[in-house]
């Protein structure tokens, strides 16, 4: 009796964990794109130290919409959970726009074999312009700037 007890707790702790990153519901914003609007800041501003703050504001926006997400259930900004650090995942990727539109689709619809065989569970509650927000926190974690 005891190990059918033990065995129902550790098959409901692994359908929890499999099925908790999926994301709060959360009201949908703007389908903007977030990396358009900073380099749109970009073009209109003179001084590079002007745009930067524009990626700072999109850096900031992210970590709050991380900070206010379920990502902590498998992910840490330093050390790894079910998935990858966050700063690991910074340290692979370079911080350009083609890495934001895809770890920002890796956000939304989920994915699996880039860090090992747990698959990442889709977020389809978040809009593209939100998930790249938050692309572009994770890529910053290793103290890299936009490139393009």
């Amino acid at each position: 009796m005891k190990k059918l007890f033990v065995l129902i707790a550790l098959v409901g702790m692994a359908s929890f964990s499999l099925t908790s990153c999926g994301s709060k519901k959360e009201e949908k914003k703007e389908e903007a794109d977030a990396y358009s609007d900073y380099e749109k800041a970009d073009d209109k501003k003179e001084e590079s130290a002007a745009s930067s703050s524009s990626a700072e504001d999109l850096i900031a926006q992210g970590q709050a919409l991380v900070d206010a997400s379920d990502c902590k259930t498998c992910h840490h900004p330093t050390n790894k959970i079910v998935g990858p650090s966050h700063t690991d995942v910074a340290k692979k990727y370079e911080f350009t726009k083609a890495n934001v539109t895809m770890l920002a689709n890796k956000i939304i619809n989920g994915g699996s074999g880039n860090w090992g065989e747990i698959p990442m569970s889709p977020h389809a509650d978040i809009s593209q312009a939100d998930a790249e927000k938050m692309a572009m926190y994770v890529l910053s974690l290793d103290g890299e700037k936009p490139k393009d």
